[in-house]
């Protein structure tokens, strides 16, 4: 009974947001109510408990608002600018088509992103860009959404495990798991943190290298003008090397060099080796059988947002590398931020805080200097002086970005508040463990033996509900790794499953869909967008925990092997009965 309790607030969000297609301003308040009747009168939270979780909900909101508002300002000022157009002629001549386009530009630039910054930050910056170069709205925030899987367990230089990770298993403080680390050969935390991560490495890298390939399918069934499964399916020798160019040396710098570097390094590499070969023409299509959208007056309205990207009429033309200049300052500013001491002490000594809520443990913080957002204003001041934008376009650039943000703000104003009652559901009169603990309990107690498996679907709810990697490791890593022995396997492997779904989660997580849909004002369908990148979601976690109960079972064959076997054969099958043809321009 406690299970199904728990499970309430999110079966009210799957009810109304992705049944019935409710906008998250209306189905989130919903489950907010639930989640803190629940909180208040079953798990017997005290009030003032509720209200700090509460408040520390509204702070997270408004961080995510502000690095909302800085992503869309940075487009409205390359729009301005006239940046965007020399950006999309850029990539027109690589190629015209918009598969090899979403491909570069979400798997590799996106993966980029994430591994500097993490936190949602990918979709804030592809999304955006890839509206700009004339993809549908929808299109744009589903594609940003499906490649928030294999780069994530690794972003902000290896976050979800320096931090989620050795947090969960208690900072190598946990006397049995420092034992069984000593006894596996690492008496350092830090390597055998290390070790679970390159366990982490393989897992992605195998259910990686069909998410470009799953990627340029959902775009083409769902946006093409044909509606075609296998209009994406033809690219299939592209999507495969761009996937192979990233997680080969992805897997190669978690072995190396550890968790920080897996997508930082992975995604540069691939940009480098798929941006060249691109260039060079290597299994893209020929011009003529480029594939692209429909006409825009086609298209139907839920497709398409509030921000219209314009083509503005600018003296001369501009470079290439002048225009794409704005980013590479994002780049350098999130990578120095993370990785250059002295500039990222100056960023982080400003902290806001409010500890101690209502005299809980409940402490609400941010910085607001060391937060995306900022350095994305700082981009788009720069980007005003190295484009020449006059005064006039530049302040319609902060007013339009200031409308965009806040009619994102009702919906986010209920989600993270649910998502921190949710969290902080513990210690209550009633004496039970938090709602994601009691979940994951109950899920435990029906599957038995069979539980790697489901390990990954543990993380991904836990992602999806906390809307971050970090804390779904932080939450369920002790569990997964008590887990693991309790069912007389190799503990390391379960935690690794873990992240895996804690990576997964991303692409379901309701105020991430808000987060990237507002970029590109397209609220109120966010529950369309789940609708689909649930189904990535399914495989991300199904395939590396059948790949993980195969590994740490006594035998080869086994429920494990069949669903790898049967992934395996259904894409085989998939390819070669939709994706030998060659690509038909539409």
């Amino acid at each position: 009974m406690l299970t199904i309790l728990s499970l309430l607030p999110i079966i009210t969000v799957a009810v109304f947001l992705v049944g019935l297609r409710w906008p998250a301003s209306r189905a989130m308040p919903l489950s907010y109510l639930v989640a803190a009747a629940l909180a208040w009168l079953v798990w017997q939270v005290p009030g003032l408990q509720v209200a700090a979780a509460t408040i520390n909900g509204l702070v997270i909101a408004f961080t995510l608002l502000y690095i909302i508002f800085g992503a869309i300002l940075l487009l409205n000022t390359l729009q301005e600018s006239g940046a965007i157009k020399t950006i999309r002629q850029g990539f027109t001549d690589i190629t015209p088509d918009r598969r090899v386009q979403v491909i570069i530009i979400a798997w590799l630039f996106g993966a980029f992103i994430e591994g500097s910054a993490g936190f949602g930050t990918p979709a804030a910056v592809a999304v955006p860009l890839l509206v700009g170069l004339g993809f549908p709205g929808m299109a744009a925030v589903t594609a940003g959404m499906i490649i928030q899987s294999t780069p994530v367990s690794f972003g902000a230089l290896g976050t979800p495990i320096l931090v989620g990770v050795n947090t969960g298993l208690g900072q190598g403080a946990n006397p049995e798991i420092v034992a069984f680390a000593a006894e596996a050969g690492y008496a350092e935390w830090t390597d055998f943190l290390a070790f679970i991560g390159l366990k982490v490495a393989i897992l992605h890298a195998i259910a990686g290298t069909l998410i470009p390939l799953i990627l340029v399918s959902f775009m083409t069934r769902f946006f093409g003008k044909s509606r075609s499964l296998a209009e994406g399916l033809q690219v299939w020798p592209f999507a495969i090397f761009a996937a192979l160019a990233m997680t080969v040396p992805y897997f190669a710098a978690a072995y190396f060099l550890g968790p920080e570097f897996p997508a930082l390094m992975g995604s540069m590499a691939g940009l480098i080796i798929v941006v060249s070969a691109a260039r060079a023409g290597f299994l893209i299509p020929k011009p003529d059988e480029a594939w692209d959208f429909d006409r825009k007056e086609n298209w139907p309205a839920e497709w398409t947002g509030s921000i219209e990207v314009r083509d503005v009429a600018h003296g001369g033309s501009m470079s290439l590398f002048k225009a794409w200049l704005p980013y590479a300052v994002v780049a350098l500013l999130l990578l120095s931020s993370r990785l250059v001491d002295p500039f990222r002490t100056f960023l982080q000594a400003w902290v806001v805080s409010w500890p101690e809520i209502f005299g809980t443990a409940i402490t609400a913080s941010f910085q607001p200097l060391y937060l995306p957002g900022t350095l994305f204003i700082v981009a788009s001041l720069i980007t005003m002086g190295l484009h020449r934008i006059p005064g006039d376009r530049y302040v319609k650039a902060w007013s339009t970005s200031l409308k965009v943000s806040a009619s994102a703000s009702v919906a986010l104003v209920f989600t993270v508040p649910m998502v921190q009652v949710f969290l902080n559901s513990g210690g209550g009169g009633a004496g039970y463990d938090q709602m994601p603990i009691v979940l994951a309990d109950g899920v435990a107690g029906l599957v038995g033996g069979v539980w790697p498996i489901f390990a990954p679907f543990i993380g991904g709810i836990g992602a999806a509900v906390a809307g971050s990697n970090t804390v779904s490791n932080m939450m369920f890593s002790l569990f997964q790794f008590g887990m693991g022995e309790r069912i007389g396997v190799d503990p390391t492997w379960i935690v690794a499953l873990q992240a895996i779904g804690g990576a997964a989660g991303n692409m379901i997580c309701v105020h991430n869909v808000v987060a990237a849909s507002a970029v590109v004002g397209l609220l109120g369908r966010e529950g369309t967008v789940i609708r689909m990148t649930v189904i990535p979601f399914v495989y991300y976690a199904l395939l590396p925990g059948s790949v993980g109960y195969l590994v740490v079972s006594s035998g080869l064959i086994n429920l494990g092997t069949l669903i790898v076997a049967l992934i395996g054969a259904g894409a085989v099958y998939m390819i070669m009965r939709h994706g030998g043809r060659p690509a038909a321009a539409s």
